[in-house]
């Protein structure tokens, strides 16, 4: 049987595939899709972020967590909330983003192949689904098949006790206790959900910190949040086996000869490219140990019409970013030469309870660098929007260059912190310094104004260090 032909084989229809179909589309492309799953989205949209950030929103919901610093601890929306609500709200999320998500591939003429897509050679990919099986030929090819999770044999996951990340919604009921294994993203986002519904967590984490990529200062404070929520923090500690007890039970063995034992044990140490199927070989590539693709900075491999995107190539993994990836691949592919991105510029979301967002550089990274800086801090308890939103816990922080004024980072923890990061980070992109921050106006009352607080106190610390 013949191959069918077209400009672009795209595999994998996440964030980072749909974004670079669409791209390649829109300058009239022949282009086809490839999916293993049955349905569009990839992990993004049926087991990874739109689940974890829809379940977070619902946790929040019911538990009332957010304004129980006005109506009192004990305030709930839901007494006895199940996994079924969780679900619930979860499963109508899912399939409206996998609704939309199908209807822009097909308003811009992207063809679908659902099955399980295999190289032949550089330009051949064999698909195997549950209907047919076909050939596709391209000229250029983008790889965007995502991640899964990782597996341990210290770790045997059963889906029932013992569970990954994929697994959450398959829990039968609430834990009373829980043990997370990984300090990273994943495990720390759901670390605080579970936290703030009640469940004794324990999280353990290799690492003497958690998420070492963001700023310290933030992290602490995050940590003071899940200490104050009952979360026992077991860092620098390592699991040597897990095993499943008697009546249901999960015990996990560390390194240090420390037993936890708990009612369910969710593994979240990292994440591995979801490249098995893909014969790479066939097509002169490979992967590392950790399943990632290597490319350049235009997300090109070492075969100069394949590129790769998305979490497969590795950090950041995030949505976002992998959609500007798929862009920019889809348009190198094509030789437009003018589609460029600065990662400099890229705003980091982590979906924790309270949420964490940051861009620019960290007060680690600056001192290593030796670059002269001043922070300017604002709390959310300073503004009258945090009084009335209920959290009077969140800050701001501005990282200025000392001698320019210029912003070099923005760290934010606390509601809503993934919004207002996007004022700093305009900032940022259009070279602004502190002074658009105390020379601006913001609707009053917001969390917007903070940026105008933490500029002043960054300003009065500069005078204080220009008098000395």
């Amino acid at each position: 049987m013949s191959a069918v032909k077209y400009d672009l084989i795209v595999i994998g229809s996440g964030p980072a595939g749909q974004r670079a179909a669409v791209a390649a589309a829109k300058m009239n492309k022949r282009v086809v899709v490839v999916e293993g799953r049955s349905v569009v989205g990839g992990v993004c949209i049926n087991t990874g972020t739109i689940p974890s950030k829809t379940m977070r929103e619902a946790v929040l919901h019911l538990s009332g967590y957010n304004y129980r610093n006005i109506y009192g601890m004990n305030y709930r929306v839901k007494e006895k909330i199940t996994m079924s609500d969780l679900a619930f709200r979860v499963q109508a999320v899912i399939k409206t983003e996998i609704d939309v998500t199908e209807a822009q591939l097909s308003r811009n003429g992207i063809d679908v192949v659902h099955g399980i897509a295999r190289f032949v050679d550089p330009h051949q990919v064999r698909v195997e689904g549950p209907q047919a099986e076909i050939t596709l030929e391209a000229g250029r090819i983008i790889i965007a098949v995502g991640t899964k999770p990782a597996c341990s044999p210290k770790v045997p996951i059963n889906g029932r006790t013992i569970i990954n990340s994929d697994q959450i919604l398959g829990l039968e009921s609430l834990p009373y206790s829980l043990i997370v294994v990984g300090g990273g993203v994943i495990g720390v986002e759901y670390t605080c959900m579970f936290a703030v519904l009640g469940v004794r967590v324990t999280l353990i984490e290799k690492r003497n910190r958690l998420l070492d990529f963001a700023d310290q200062e933030i992290i602490e404070t995050l940590s003071y949040h899940l200490r104050d929520s009952r979360v026992t923090l077991r860092l620098g500690e390592e699991v040597e086996s897990v095993e499943e007890l008697s009546l249901g039970a999960v015990a996990a063995n560390l390194e240090s000869k420390k037993r936890v034992s708990g009612d369910a044990l969710l593994y979240a140490v990292g994440r591995q490219g979801n490249v098995d199927d893909l014969n790479l070989e066939a097509a002169g590539l490979e992967a590392d140990s950790r399943g990632r693709i290597a490319v350049n900075d235009y997300y090109k491999t070492k075969v100069d019409h394949i590129f790769a995107v998305g979490d497969v190539v590795g950090f950041p993994s995030l949505a976002s970013v992998s959609m500007e990836q798929g862009r920019i691949a889809a348009a190198r592919a094509f030789n437009d030469h003018a589609a460029t991105s600065n990662p400099g510029f890229y705003p980091y979301g982590v979906y924790t309870i309270p949420e964490i967002s940051f861009i620019g550089k960290t007060e680690e990274q600056l001192t290593d660098e030796d670059v002269p800086y001043e922070v300017g801090m604002a709390y959310y308890r300073e503004v009258a929007r945090g009084q009335i939103r209920g959290d009077t816990t969140g800050r701001l922080k501005l990282i200025f260059h000392r001698e320019t004024r210029k912003i070099l980072g923005v760290h934010i923890i606390g509601e809503g912190a993934s919004e207002l990061v996007h004022i700093g980070q305009a900032v940022m992109t259009l070279d602004g310094d502190l002074n658009y921050f105390i020379d601006t106006v913001f609707n009053y009352p917001t969390l917007a104004e903070c940026y105008k607080v933490a500029a002043f106190n960054g300003l009065g610390r500069l005078r204080r260090y220009q008098t000395q």
